[in-house]
């Protein structure tokens, strides 16, 4: 009780801040429960008496001054939020862009506090110089600092990122306060429990727990540092794995040009067009080929380095797929490129994300109506915030649900666009994606793929004839069960019926071998009958 009216004050908090700077309490157009119409009448006389001081402020920028003023967790709520148009719409996810991540940084006292507590030695210990914070976001700030190898006496510049005091605790409460909401969303409107909004919730709490451990930033770094090895034109900073710890991340200094900072950029010599390309492929070369994506490319977190390297920075949001995602992006992708309509729709029936009662053709026309509008037009002709309303249109008459996954993906994807086309005006994004969707498309649906995939199955086949005794004791043990179940007359009732479907579902895999085994049992036998 005391935390429903705790959730129940924080939410009124918000929802006054809200009011205060004239934002509406939901998409235009969606058809909303008589709750939220009973908040908007409640907090009315703030929207009028704070009427004046909005004068003169453009309104796609009032949801992000708000949720800037209610602090941390609401900036990242936000930056979360305009991820997901297909919850919010795509006005206020358009809104949400203007969101910046700036807050007043802690002090350099605080700040060596937590480097102290992080590293368990002084600042002096692990730093010849730290300088004052270079920038302050919502989760954490940055300062520059330089090192000295004890081996050859070289000084080195480094990053260093620290989480500011206190930070998981806030989020804590605020996120207590979101999972309540979301969840009287689901209990009042149901047309919201399509989209998941509980669910929503988990995924932004998934993802501020792993940007609250700098040590996981550390190793997405190095992951994608070994996942690209051998790449060109992109990179990433070394990790210093000495000078990092849950609170505090250091980092190899970029000293590089700003990717939005295209005159300075074309003043060094960089063909900005060819940069444009490789910041797109590298992306859709990172989510199809590797499955794990930089999923915050946004032109604060993109350098150009003396070399025309782009170097990518700030890897607290990670976007994975699995290789059923990957083969449906790259399908897609090369579907869309090719005209091949009718496959790209079977491929969202294959993969689950379209319910069976629906029409392949009809999901093909839908997709046609997307992808003919595309071809044979600039980049400068194409609205991704009128694509992206149009898809999430289909998504509700298709009855999808939301696929967080690809939501993040599709997000990312829209952002690298952005930053591409700042340095590329005339970049086409099909054309440009099509050699990196055609290569994995060969390498793992084409001939090489299918024997690879084979032997993947051979090995899992191997291990599988390898474990057979084991698993042949455990189904001896489950008949002897089933046995003892028969003889004592056991009853299945609802009970019984929900107990079982638990055992079953700790017990899926061994069953999956079960039914390879007793496939391998009748070709022996049916060998030794023909043989025999």
């Amino acid at each position: 009780m005391a935390g429903a009216v705790l959730n129940t004050l924080r939410l009124m908090r918000a929802g006054i801040v809200m009011a205060q700077h004239g934002v509406r309490f939901w998409p235009q157009g969606m058809k909303v429960p008589l709750a939220l119409h009973a908040a908007r009448l409640m907090t009315l006389p703030v929207t009028l008496l704070s009427w004046p001081l909005r004068i003169g402020k453009p309104r796609e920028r009032r949801i992000s001054d708000a949720l800037a003023s209610l602090g941390p967790s609401y900036i990242k709520l936000g930056q979360f939020l305009a991820t997901r148009a297909d919850v919010i719409g795509p006005e206020l996810a358009r809104d949400l862009a203007f969101l910046q991540d700036k807050m007043a940084p802690f002090s350099m006292a605080e700040a060596k506090r937590a480097v102290a507590e992080g590293l368990q030695h002084s600042v002096e210990d692990c730093f010849a110089e730290f300088g004052p914070p270079v920038a302050a976001a919502s989760i954490a700030q940055v300062h520059k600092a330089t090192v000295i190898n004890e081996a050859t006496g070289d000084r080195k510049q480094v990053a260093v990122k620290i989480l500011r005091p206190g930070i998981e605790r806030r989020f804590k409460a605020d996120l207590d306060s979101y999972f309540f909401a979301a969840n009287l969303v689901e209990q009042l409107h149901a047309p919201s429990r399509r989209l998941r909004p509980i669910a929503v919730v988990g995924n932004l709490k998934r993802t501020t727990d792993l940007e609250m451990d700098l040590r996981l930033e550390a190793a997405a770094i190095a992951e994608m540092a070994d996942n690209i090895e051998g790449d060109e034109g992109f990179r990433v900073p070394v990790v210093d794995w000495k000078r990092t710890s849950k609170r505090v991340l250091t980092l190899e200094w970029i000293d590089g040009i700003p990717v939005a900072d295209i005159e300075a950029l074309k003043a060094a010599g960089h063909n900005t067009e060819e940069l444009g390309l490789t910041i797109l492929r590298s992306f859709l070369r990172h989510a199809m080929r590797d499955g794990f994506f930089h999923a915050d490319m946004h032109p604060g977190n993109l350098f150009i380095d003396s070399r025309g390297d782009v170097v990518a920075v700030d890897f607290g949001i990670m976007g994975r797929l699995a290789p059923i995602e990957r083969k449906f992006l790259a399908e897609i992708l090369h579907g869309l490129i090719t005209r091949d309509f009718r496959r790209a729709a079977a491929i969202h029936f294959e993969a689950g994300y379209v319910p069976p009662h629906h029409s392949i053709e009809t999901f093909a026309q839908a997709m046609r109506a997307i992808g003919e509008p595309i071809h044979g037009r600039t980049a400068d002709d194409i609205s991704m915030a009128d694509l992206l309303g149009q898809l999430f249109a289909y998504t509700e008459l298709f009855d999808m649900e939301t696929r967080p996954e690809l939501i993040l993906l599709q997000k990312s994807m829209v952002i690298v666009e952005g930053v591409a086309r700042s340095l590329n005006p005339h970049l086409n994004m099909w054309t440009a994606a099509e050699p990196v969707a055609r290569e994995w498309v060969e390498q793992n649906l084409g001939v090489a793929g299918q024997l690879r995939n084979a032997g993947a199955g051979a090995a899992d086949f191997g291990r599988l004839i390898a474990d057979a005794p084991r698993l042949l004791q455990k189904a001896q043990g489950s008949l002897e069960a089933i046995d003892a179940l028969a003889k004592n007359g056991a009853r299945l009732d609802k009970a019984t019926i929900r107990e079982l479907a638990r055992e079953q579902a700790k017990a899926g895999r061994w069953g999956r071998a079960a039914l390879w085994l007793g496939a391998l049992a009748l070709v022996a036998m049916a060998y030794s009958m023909l043989t025999g």
